[in-house]
């Protein structure tokens, strides 16, 4: 089964942090990233991951009766942004869940699991 697992992140916690945690942070979560990876391509489990621009770089598209209009920046305000993803192919949601766990920003923010579906609406 494939499944998405949705990194989120909140920058009022980010910005709650020293500058020293937060560099402490960036490095150790990238290097256990690149890890994770590996690991799951290993596995044969990773299908893709990425992180996300900056909300403030974001585009949001409308189509209302035929008309597309499309606005610079995220569509609506939020707290919580979604920073990047790992879509995984794996046995079950156990070990989606376990992979997710070892997402880096898990011990701080949060990482929501999706299964995904086909055309059909039937989990992949």
């Amino acid at each position: 089964m494939k499944f998405m697992l949705l990194i989120w992140s909140n920058p009022a916690n980010w910005d709650a942090l020293t500058p020293a945690e937060q560099e402490t942070l960036e490095g150790d979560a990238s290097s256990e990233h690149a890890a994770l990876d590996v690991a799951l391509i290993g596995s044969g489990e990773l299908v893709v991951s990425a992180a996300l621009a900056d909300p403030v770089t974001t585009r949001t598209v409308r189509v209302r009766g035929g008309v597309v209009a499309s606005t610079d920046g995220p569509y609506a305000e939020a707290k919580e942004h979604l920073v990047g993803y790992y879509l995984v192919d794996c046995e079950s949601l156990d070990r989606a869940t376990a992979i997710a766990a070892q997402i880096p920003d898990a011990r701080w923010e949060r990482v929501e699991i999706r299964p995904a579906m086909d055309v059909a609406g039937l989990e992949m």
